[in-house]
């Protein structure tokens, strides 16, 4: 039986990456997935892969910063499938990647609200949603840095990440009575487009990749299978948790 047969599901940051690889799979166990991101053709890409497979699928796309968006992606999933069991909130930035004295305030925010503030947007309309359904699964991406790790250059990139896990935290206290879980997802160095910007280089690539015990990035649908733990009865006592899919980067040293 498909591990979310009947579950519908809104994927933020969908249009590539973690978010990509998750919609298809959310999509192939049975759930109806509603895919946000900002750029239109390649959700409705998406889309069709999805639909092409025997799924189901709806594209809306805008920015998660603004709070018209996360209303509307609620909103769609309630008036095409009935509700929403799962919120998949993916989106996110790596941002400016500068010292801390050169930083300006309009990147600092940019970074913040583009990981941190959606999220808190997200969670605002997913969860009286979720409370009509009699409970539900809510998961952040968050990341180990900021959490095991600290890097130069990135403070705005860390402390947003950092906050989805206090985030994470209290609003699984808040919503535990109306059966709604809530986990904080943390993949350490991943193939995607924006870990790209990052090791942009082969010699940075390989830096990343021996950071890790693994000795390598994941790929997207590793990080996939992990947000579908979370997403399924087989996490139905975890809630509050900050979970490392890292490939041991938080705990290697050689």
């Amino acid at each position: 039986m498909e591990s979310l047969s009947n579950k519908i599901a809104i994927i933020t940051g969908a249009s590539s990456g973690i978010g990509y690889a998750t919609a298809k799979l959310f999509a192939n166990e049975g759930a109806k997935v509603i895919v946000g991101a900002r750029r239109q053709a390649e959700l409705d890409l998406l889309v069709k892969e999805i639909v092409k497979s025997g799924g189901l699928a709806i594209a809306l796309a805008g920015d998660v910063k603004e709070e018209n968006f996360s209303k509307a992606l609620v909103d769609l999933a309630t008036n095409e499938f009935g509700g929403v069991d799962i919120a998949f909130n993916n989106a996110g930035i790596i941002g400016d990647l500068t010292s801390t004295p050169d930083m300006t305030l309009d990147s600092w925010s940019t970074t913040i609200n583009t990981n941190l503030s959606s999220a808190f947007l997200g969670a605002k309309y997913q969860i009286p949603a979720m409370i009509k359904r009699g409970g539900g699964s809510m998961i952040f991406t968050s990341s180990f840095v900021g959490y095991t790790a600290g890097f130069p250059e990135m403070a705005a990139y860390s402390a947003s990440k950092s906050g989805l896990i206090g985030l994470t935290q209290s609003l699984a206290a808040e919503t535990a009575c109306h059966g709604i879980r809530v986990n904080a997802l943390l993949p350490g160095g991943t193939d995607t487009p924006m870990g790209r910007t990052v090791a942009n280089t082969p010699e940075a690539l390989e830096f990343v990749q021996q950071l890790h015990a693994l000795k390598r990035l994941a790929q997207p649908e590793e990080i996939a299978k992990s947000a579908l733990y979370l997403a399924t009865d087989a996490s139905s006592f975890t809630t509050g948790t900050a979970l490392l899919a890292d490939g041991g980067v938080s705990i290697n040293r050689t």
